[in-house]
């Protein structure tokens, strides 16, 4: 699994923006599968929530997270996902304009003429939730706040969002600006594949000029493995939250709104889900060989393309199926698709890799097959059980 940072300490690698896109369509479309059956979770207090593991896209709990509500601040988990794509010096200086400074809320207390760059803006947005750090940074973005919140849009839409639309860059209330609890683990998985937001947000404190600005997120010292997330709080929204947390080689979204109770949901959310589930790496030493028919080798090395995690309870049987051709004809090119593993959880399918081989083989003088090896060419696939995880 990929490192993660922590506090602003251990940066995840860079991701390339494709990739986060991919991640969180994954995501999306794993939330929407049955989830694990699960031992007693913890009752909360929030009116939406959903806990979800960031890899393997697995809901552990959800309650109406398809419901759209208002999310007040957590809106800025995006309004910095879409200036992180958009900006790529990060140090470039902008010079505060008035009316940047007279947006109602919280706020980094910006002053007119004062200069700062777009990374200390980023921190103002992420630690002090300033509003007027995101109408700042919208502007200097798009032009506008409703130009910015049509970037914010188009992201949503390419993240697979379907019950999220944007208004501003900030959260403050209006109707046709709302999100989902399962939209914004989305949208959060998204964020935490980039490194400079990992490490913003993950921050406890920073200064910048004679300020010190500190992060609101309280989590990020009181519950072991919390790395990041984002707070919000309107009167008509209520309190929302949105974490992450790692612990050992699982990492947790949590989303709470409309939650009064919302820093001991989180806490205890994620030591029951620690306690009751556990990340299997169910193919990290598994290899095979296909015959190959015409090439200079006789068989081909095959192996995953990507690591197959599976998320269980101690008590879950996980049985891992493979398909593979009986043999291939050369030439065959490293990379190319090979056949797919899949997981199972006590019968129920919670995850697939594609197979690929790992080597290149050329092709040798042609050789003639007979029709029964053209018809096992055709027909023929290796089916079997791996091993299984007890």
């Amino acid at each position: 699994m990929d490192e993660r940072c922590r506090n602003g300490k251990k940066a995840a690698p860079c991701v390339k923006h494709a990739a986060a896109v991919i991640l969180a369509a994954t995501l999306l479309s794993a939330l929407a599968a049955p989830g694990l059956a699960i031992n007693a979770a913890p009752d909360i207090s929030a009116q939406a929530a959903i806990l979800v593991e960031a890899d393997t896209g697995t809901v552990l709990l959800e309650q109406n997270a398809d419901e759209r509500r208002l999310i007040a601040s957590t809106t800025k988990i995006m309004t910095a996902l879409v200036v992180l794509e958009q900006w790529d010096d990060l140090d470039a200086v902008i010079t505060v304009e008035p009316s940047w400074t007279a947006v109602e809320g919280s706020s980094m207390y910006l002053t007119a003429g004062q200069e700062l760059t777009v990374r200390e803006l980023l921190y103002g947005l992420l630690l002090a939730s300033g509003n007027d750090a995101a109408t700042a940074l919208a502007c200097v973005t798009a032009g506008s706040e409703a130009a910015f919140a049509d970037l914010m849009n188009e992201k949503a839409a390419a993240l697979g969002c379907e019950n999220t639309h944007y208004t501003n860059p900030h959260g403050l209330d209006d109707e046709e600006h709302y999100s989902t609890a399962r939209d914004l683990a989305a949208v959060m998985a998204a964020a935490i594949e980039n490194e400079t937001f990992c490490e913003i947000t993950g921050t406890t404190s920073v200064t910048i000029g004679s300020n010190t600005i500190t992060n609101h997120n309280r989590l990020l010292s009181s519950c072991e493995g919390v790395f990041g997330g984002k707070t919000g709080y309107t009167t008509a929204a209520g309190r929302t939250l949105v974490t992450c947390c790692e612990r050992g080689n699982m990492t947790l979204i949590c989303v709470t709104l409309t939650d009064p109770n919302d820093w001991a949901d989180h806490t205890a959310l994620y030591n029951w889900a620690y306690g009751a589930y556990t990340n299997s790496d169910v193919l990290s030493a598994a290899a095979w060989t296909v015959p190959v028919v015409g090439g200079e080798a006789e068989e081909v090395s095959v192996a995953t393309a990507a690591p197959l995690h599976v998320l269980r309870t101690t008590e879950q049987e996980v049985t891992v199926q493979y398909t593979l051709p009986a043999f291939v004809y050369a030439a065959v090119e490293a990379g190319q698709n090979a056949g797919q593993a899949v997981a199972y959880v006590d019968g129920q399918k919670m995850g697939a890799v594609e197979l690929i081989y790992t080597e290149d083989i050329a092709r040798t003088e042609e050789q003639s097959l007979t029709l029964r090896d053209k018809i096992k060419s055709f027909f023929g696939w290796m089916e079997g059980n791996i091993y299984k995880l007890s």
